[in-house]
């Protein structure tokens, strides 16, 4: 980052008045407890990684962590098969549940055409023990999948909290996936039971997807049963919840309550949900995550790094098929109000998603930079249009949030919130590095390493790196990482996926430098992973769509970021067989094919037409050395380190123009 631009936006002492932050009372909390002193921030995260298991011990004291059964010890073993809390017993759905008052509102939910539906603590408890009832009817117990096929409503977070309490394992994609995007991905799971809407708003219009429903089901035949949310209240027609052998919600669930909610007490990495993350070759991988590490993770986060509290009122905007929309959900932990909104965040234009903060007085807003980037090229200048005073921060998550992007946010937003710029993933089901309100806000930098998080950069050859990009690593386990990979034998698929770079070490597919103080920037995958706005699309989903069109033999797709903080570019390069030429019809057929067999976000920006596909010796895709030439580094430095089979072919994207 160009000196000029490592500005410093914020300082603490600005929000001196509503100190102590909950960061600043833990490090006082553990100084008294340890017998010891922190100088700073700094201090405190070498404390934690000096010893994790201490740390862990420690923070699960502080943030009220609800064992059933306590573990004799914290952490058994290392790298790759750490075990975290052995022997004790806990539900994360009783963490999200019980803070607050039972009559605070838990979940404030918006369609995008303004409908507004207001969930009490009591409501929402009562809501998961009906879905709860109506599931055990249904056959599902401690270990059964239960898959989603939902959008972002307040049902969806009760049916996925109504199945951590009894113990099942939660997964879900949203509604604009495409039927082999979800087969691919829960025919390795075998769900017993799907729940699943018909139809779905977007931009004002109605998709209708019952066909594709019917299509999932059929193509699972794990599936004892469907039921089905009726999208009558959401621009669909009425009377749909009866299509294909499927039970309606208010049947399924609607049963008078003789009980209350259920939390089963199940062992700290008992399976929770299974979420996925798209890889460069083969299925997607279906990642196996724990009640234990999603709170205790969870509540680092949101507690001591975001400073979240039940005063705030948050909202993080995601559909159901990515992490985010789980985030969200654990942010009730905190006994926070979480804002939900239903369809596109931009509709019907972007002044009506900061109308929706003003009116519901957000004080925490978690934000992709690629949204931010919209606004400020659209000469919006939130603070003067609407009454933002009540947001407090801001965190930006997904992708690298550039310098003059935080600039834009402290003179078009608010001239005093913390801003906050994060990273992480699917794979840890959190963040690795971010902010915390010990520390200055720099302009284009993330603030720090999170607590416990032994992050680094590593060289090619395994070297930690003082300065410059390097692989991001993660030198010792987190609580948070997976418990494997579904139905993964000896877990080599697991093993490949993190450890096969770096031997003991976790390797996490990103690109980032650290600074001397301790500020890091991420700028962008190291691997071939496509990352659209925050959602991490794998290049194998869209080769299986693109390549089953006759005319193409061979393809090849990258994303370039956007160093203004935009949401990139999509490319794709097809090789056609011979006597084939790249028509309109084509590109029309392969935009369709990548929008109905995966989803809208597979759909590429742009296509083109290439004489071969550069490979290694081995037969693979040279993704990654294509992407950094497109972004202008050094050809001869990409060339030497590919392994391309044929140079030459690496070498004319060096003198392609689009």
């Amino acid at each position: 980052m160009p000196e000029q631009q490592r500005r410093v936006v914020w300082t603490p002492e600005q929000r001196i008045a509503q100190f102590p932050s909950n960061m600043e009372r833990f490090a006082r909390w553990v100084e008294e407890r340890e017998g010891t002193s922190f100088a700073g921030y700094e201090a405190l995260h070498r404390w934690s990684v000096e010893d994790v298991a201490r740390f862990w011990s420690a923070a699960a004291e502080f943030l009220g962590v609800r064992f059933h059964t306590r573990a004799a010890d914290i952490l058994q073993g290392g790298f790759p098969n750490a075990s975290w809390f052995p022997g004790a017993t806990l539900n994360y759905a009783e963490h999200c549940m019980l803070p607050g008052d039972s009559q605070s509102t838990a979940v404030v939910a918006y369609t995008e055409a303004g409908d507004r539906r207001e969930v009490t603590r009591s409501q929402l408890r009562a809501d998961v023990a009906r879905i709860q009832v109506g599931l055990l009817e249904l056959g599902v117990g401690a270990g059964d999948r239960v898959a989603a096929f939902l959008p972002n409503r307040p049902e969806s977070i009760a049916a996925m909290l109504a199945t951590a309490g009894l113990g099942a394992i939660w997964t879900s994609c949203a509604p604009d996936f495409g039927v082999d995007a979800v087969v691919a991905r829960w025919q390795q799971v075998e769900p017993k039971v799907m729940l699943a809407v018909p139809g779905y708003q977007h931009r004002g219009r109605y998709f209708d997807r019952s066909d594709v429903v019917e299509a999932i089901r059929d193509r699972l035949p794990s599936v004892h049963h469907l039921v089905l949310l009726d999208a009558e209240d959401h621009g669909g027609p009425a009377g749909t919840a009866d299509i294909g052998r499927s039970i309606a919600w208010e049947r399924a669930f609607g049963a008078e309550l003789s009980g209350d909610v259920t939390f089963e007490a199940v062992p700290f990495d008992h399976p929770v949900a299974i979420m996925f993350s798209s890889g460069t070759t083969g299925a997607p991988k279906p990642i196996v995550h724990g009640h234990g590490g999603f709170v205790l993770e969870h509540l680092k986060w949101f507690v001591l790094h975001e400073d979240l509290t039940p005063e705030d009122r948050v909202f993080w905007f995601s559909s159901t098929g990515w992490l985010a929309w789980n985030l969200g959900i654990s942010t009730l932990m905190t006994g926070s109000t979480l804002v939900t909104l239903e369809g596109d965040s931009m509709h019907p234009t972007l002044e009506s998603y900061w109308q929706r903060l003003a009116d519901e007085r957000v004080t925490y807003l978690g934000v992709s930079p690629g949204f931010l980037a919209a606004c400020r090229d659209a000469g919006l200048v939130p603070r003067k249009a609407f009454d933002l005073s009540s947001l407090r921060t801001v965190t930006a998550g997904g992708s690298p949030m550039p310098a003059a992007l935080f600039h834009w946010v402290y003179d078009a937003v608010g001239t005093d919130l913390y801003l906050a710029s994060s990273s992480g993933g699917t794979d840890v089901a959190g963040s690795i590095v971010g902010g915390n309100q010990m520390l200055p806000v720099v302009a284009g930098a993330i603030a720090c390493r999170l607590l416990a998080v032994d992050a680094a950069a590593y060289s090619s050859d395994g070297e930690p790196l003082v300065a410059g990009d390097g692989e991001l690593v993660i030198q010792q386990p987190m609580p948070s990482m997976p418990l494997g990979f579904w139905n993964d034998e000896g877990g080599r698929r697991f093993h490949e996926a993190y450890f096969a770079r770096f031997p003991d070490v976790w390797s996490h597919g990103d690109w980032i430098s650290f600074g001397a103080d301790g500020t890091c920037v991420v700028t962008g995958r190291s691997d071939a992973t496509l990352n659209r706005g925050g959602v991490r699309i794998g290049t194998s989903e869209v080769y299986s769509a693109v390549e089953r069109q006759a005319e193409v033999a061979d393809s090849l797709v990258v994303h370039l970021e956007d160093p203004a903080g935009g949401v990139g570019t999509l490319l794709l390069f097809v090789k056609l067989r011979d006597g084939d030429e790249l028509t309109d019809d084509l590109q029309s057929r392969l935009r369709h094919a990548l929008r109905t067999s995966a989803s809208p976000r597979h759909v590429p920006d742009a296509i083109y037409e290439i004489p071969e596909v550069p490979r290694t010796a081995t037969g693979k895709k040279l993704e990654v050395p294509v992407k950094r030439i497109l972004q202008g580094f050094d050809p001869q430095v990409e060339l030497a380190k590919s392994g391309a089979d044929d140079p030459a072919v690496v070498e004319w994207f060096t003198t392609w123009t689009r």
